[in-house]
């Protein structure tokens, strides 16, 4: 059950942040966002509500009015099969939206799973419009957060079929250390990443016990940890070769609409 957010709630917003800060930190790495734009797109938010983990935030099949911005924490968007399995297709941070497709899409062909407790604001399709209408730069930019988000499920897409089990994960992890340093989050030696190892395998198309070792031989080669909701990032140029990581896809550098 969702409730909306309060100050008095445990989860609580960091002083002085908005909801957009985190999508503005990344949409400001690749072009100037005008203060009317942050004006208009924080207008166009509905009151944060926080979720709970392992709560759904949307329901594959339902038809949606909204589209929902993650503000804070860290969601999957899953697949499930009637015999229980399920695949998580892609994992969202703060700054993201978790249903932009749905603007023109309306029915979500996924659900969305809490995957610790996350804080979202919806912004109704109408205000969106409106938005990009009034504001056609963002829209713009809305179009290259789609291009992405489909280059990202290449990605997945195309490393799940032809790269191993250490090539995978070590994708993964940087794939989430750069998406995390452009929302302006992280750390210099890594970045918070609450999940269970059957997240990663549900992520990896593994086992779990295979998830455990292909993590504890990215420790054994000295490239990154998984411990205690965090991953220490011990070679980053390391883990960059091991995963055959190139940033581009993620559209990372300025590069102006």
């Amino acid at each position: 059950m969702t409730d909306i957010y309060t100050p008095e709630r445990e989860h609580r917003m960091i002083s002085g942040q908005t909801s957009t800060q985190g999508l503005i930190a990344r949409l400001e790495r690749r072009d100037r966002i005008s203060s009317a734009e942050r004006m208009a797109l924080e207008h166009a938010l509905d009151a944060p509500v926080l979720h709970r983990a392992g709560e759904l935030i949307l329901r594959a099949g339902v038809r949606t009015s909204d589209c929902h911005l993650l503000v804070s924490g860290l969601a999957a968007r899953i697949k499930g099969f009637q015999s229980g399995a399920r695949s998580i297709t892609q994992l969202s941070i703060a700054g993201d939206f978790l249903d932009l497709h749905s603007l023109v899409m309306k029915q979500v062909d996924h659900g969305v799973l809490a995957l610790t407790d996350c804080i979202t604001a919806a912004a109704p399709h109408r205000l969106m419009t409106n938005l990009i209408e009034t504001q056609p730069h963002l829209g713009q930019l809305f179009m290259l957060e789609l291009a992405i988000d489909g280059a990202i499920q290449r990605e997945w897409f195309h490393r799940l079929g032809r790269q191993d089990a250490l090539g995978r994960m070590a994708h993964l992890l940087c794939e989430l250390d750069a998406r995390i340093a452009m929302a302006g989050l992280g750390y210099e030696d890594g970045f918070s990443l609450t999940m269970t190892q059957e997240d990663f395998a549900d992520c990896l198309g593994l086992s779990s016990v295979h998830v455990n070792r292909t993590l504890a031989e990215l420790r054994a080669r000295d490239l990154a940890t998984w411990r205690g909701g965090r991953v220490e990032i011990h070679d980053r140029a390391g883990l960059v070769a091991a995963a055959g990581f190139d940033p581009a896809y993620l559209r990372p550098d300025a590069a102006p609409i």
